[in-house]
């Protein structure tokens, strides 16, 4: 018998993962794995300002779910069976560990993401897999018998642009967001939902954040509104930029956001509340506590509450407080505007940002069409994904690639199989 014959298109995270597990857990398939272009692991380079952010400190299958704002139903079942903790123990296996900093994001101990990379490329030539660099594919298409003209229930000829015919008997596309790999997947009867920017910065132009540029704050609120009605909100570390905001709240709330901002291109109202850990009557109580006890001091260099100066000193001039008003000057007016601009503060969103190089969309393959049990396709036999060519998108934090491992993982299990049900 001739060996069972395994293709993977993309040279990505997944591409790779899938193509590793495939050869290691069946020795007696040949793997092939085809990159377009000239360096795969691109993505995995860049990652975390080069250091791979490999996965996040999130060992329960239920709470790691909470982290996709598209695909966490689908993968609840898939993490019962390769989750954060066993992405640390493969790594670990061949002998790359993992630390994880405060936040809960996991990195090589070496700290350079060149170490995932070697790694994986290790566990690839280790393991059998022909890695194919600078091989576009032109396109793909079902081996057919020629007395009927219908399709086989397993088997692909993949047409590179070379000219090169290549036929196989499972295919694993892991192209990630390329249009071309979305194109591939129409050809083989999928449908795509359409694939938008997750992952992104808010572009703001405001004088309350002019010159704020570096400021951040350990927790902030923020509300969006869109069409008059408040559509989503996140509640975690926020950075002014000199374009508008990022951090960790602005970054989640445009992943859980993408669509209602992509639909509004990217204009909408964004509610800011600088200090969620006090209610308005609790700000009030301490306002009105410093304005007795220090009625003589200037109100700029004196803030009761825990936020940078520089970012107080521009509230307090939003609401018409100068520089050398002193606490005692200030009207239960003036402190009530201040109370509502620290905590219902209203800025403009006029377009996003990029965040750092890691660019992420939501959309790709509906995820009904896809078997979690496997990562099979249910309309095309024999036909695989994993990794963002999906319907998937995490937060930033390392859920993006934990969800490239996983999926990439259970494909690779499944695609050795000798025999596929039509």
């Amino acid at each position: 018998m001739q060996p069972l014959k395994v293709v993977v298109i993309g040279g990505g995270a997944a591409g790779f993962f899938g193509a590793i597990t495939c050869a290691e857990t069946y020795p007696q398939a040949q793997v092939i794995l085809l990159e377009a272009g000239r360096q795969p692991l691109t993505k995995v380079r860049i990652s975390g300002g080069g250091r791979c952010n490999v996965t996040h400190a999130c060992f329960d299958p239920g709470g790691l779910v909470q982290y996709y704002p598209r695909g966490g139903k689908a993968l609840r079942g898939a993490f019962s069976r390769f989750q954060a903790k066993d992405t640390v123990a493969w790594f670990s296996d061949r002998g790359v560990e993992l630390k994880t900093e405060p936040d809960g994001r996991m990195f090589p101990v070496t700290d350079s993401s060149e170490t995932i990379v070697d790694c994986l490329f290790e566990a690839a030539k280790a393991s059998g897999v022909q890695i194919r660099r600078e091989t576009p594919v032109d396109g793909i298409s079902r081996q057919v018998t020629p007395e009927l003209n219908q399709p086989l229930n397993t088997g692909f000829e993949i047409k590179l642009k070379s000219g090169e015919i290549l036929k196989c008997d499972r295919l694993l596309l892991a192209t990630g967001s390329n249009p071309q790999g979305y194109r591939f997947c129409k050809v083989l009867g999928h449908t795509i939902e359409p694939p938008v920017p997750s992952l992104f910065t808010f572009t703001i132009s405001d004088p309350r954040l002019q010159d704020l540029a570096g400021v951040s704050v350990e927790s902030a609120r923020l509300r969006l509104f869109s069409a008059g009605k408040t559509q989503l909100e996140q509640i975690g570390p926020l950075l002014i930029t000199h374009w508008g905001l990022s951090g960790p709240a602005a970054l989640k709330l445009s992943a859980w956001a993408a669509r209602v901002l992509h639909d509004c291109n990217y204009q909408a109202t964004l509610q800011i509340n600088w200090l969620p850990q006090y209610n308005p009557e609790k700000l009030r109580e301490m306002l009105f506590a410093v304005k007795s006890q220090l009625p003589q001091r200037a109100v700029s260099t004196s803030c009761p509450l825990p936020l940078p100066r520089r970012l107080w000193q521009s509230l307090i001039a939003a609401v018409g407080i100068s520089g050398e008003q002193r606490w005692a000057e200030l009207s239960n007016k003036v402190l009530n505007q201040l109370i509502q601009e620290l905590s219902e503060g209203k800025y403009q969103i006029q377009g996003k940002g990029v965040f750092k190089e890691e660019f992420v969309t939501c959309g790709g393959i509906n995820l009904k069409e896809v078997n979690f049990k496997t990562m099979e396709s249910r309309i095309c036999p024999g036909l695989y994904f994993a990794g963002e060519i999906l319907d998937i998108d995490g937060v930033t934090g390392g859920f993006n690639f934990q969800s490239a491992w996983t999926t990439a993982y259970l494909a690779g299990q499944a695609m050795g199989k000798e025999e596929i049900k039509n």
